[in-house]
């Protein structure tokens, strides 16, 4: 950028004309865009002081630098690769569109950096490289320590084994002295079970012989009826007198 073009950029600023709408600040729906007056009492078109300027002749930017942006160059929106082919790089800079995806974004700011043009809205594109996929080799890392863990516990298993083959062959040496003990018992224990059996009907005997006891108690009770008999008697005595009464009236 000449030291020119530096002096007419600044003389543009220094202006600082700036056009706003009539009302924007009054109403949330309107914008600070321009748009003319046109209301018959409109304030701002019959330039009533305060009310902000209207554009006017001396209000423009120097013709050499109108449309240049402030970098020095004159700025040009590019869609594709093609339309770089009939560009200067000395006097113009580049704009890549909005709307162009991130794998053309990329092969394009490649080649207009490769042909020296300025890019005035470069993007960082971040490259998705295979990172998620080194899931699959800690699985077999995983495998890896679970076999380990399962080949040392089996000597473990082993020892328990063992162990428990000792301990069944002592308990089969054992066991034919406990069946001999108890084939030798029942022999003493027959007599037993015999004298057992004797005692159990002496004391059957013994249970039921005080029960017959009890039976002159039961003869005892029946003399109370007769006794009844004489108040029976009383009670037909009383009807007689009764009668010996209507006699002597």
């Amino acid at each position: 950028m000449t030291t020119e073009t530096k002096r007419l950029i600044r003389v543009r600023t220094a202006k600082g004309a700036v056009f706003k709408r009539d009302g924007f600040g009054k109403k949330k729906q309107l914008s600070d865009s321009w748009r003319k007056p046109r209301g018959q009492h409109n304030k701002q078109r019959e330039q009533k002081k305060a009310k902000g300027n209207l554009p006017k002749p001396g209000f423009g930017s120097p013709v050499a630098v109108r449309g240049m942006h402030p970098s020095g160059f004159f700025e040009v929106l590019v869609f594709t690769e093609k339309d770089l082919e009939n560009l200067d790089a000395k006097t113009q800079a580049i704009r890549i569109s909005a709307g162009v995806g991130a794998r053309k974004r990329k092969g394009l700011q490649e080649k207009a950096a490769a042909s020296g043009f300025k890019i005035l809205n470069t993007r960082v594109i971040k490259e998705r490289v295979a990172e998620e996929k080194p899931a699959a080799p800690e699985k077999d890392t995983v495998k890896a320590k679970k076999d380990t863990k399962e080949t040392k516990k089996a000597p473990a298993k082993k020892s328990a084994s063992n162990a428990e083959g000792a301990r069944k062959k002592g308990a089969d040496e054992k066991k034919p002295v406990k069946a001999a003990a108890t084939k030798s018992k029942p022999a003493a224990k027959e007599p037993e079970k015999k004298e057992e059996k004797a005692a159990k009907p002496k004391a059957k005997e013994g249970a039921k012989a005080p029960s017959k006891k009890p039976a002159p108690a039961k003869t005892e009770k029946k003399p109370a009826a007769p006794e009844e008999k004489p108040k029976a008697a009383k009670a037909k005595a009383k009807k007689m007198s009764s009668s010996e009464v209507k006699k002597n009236e």
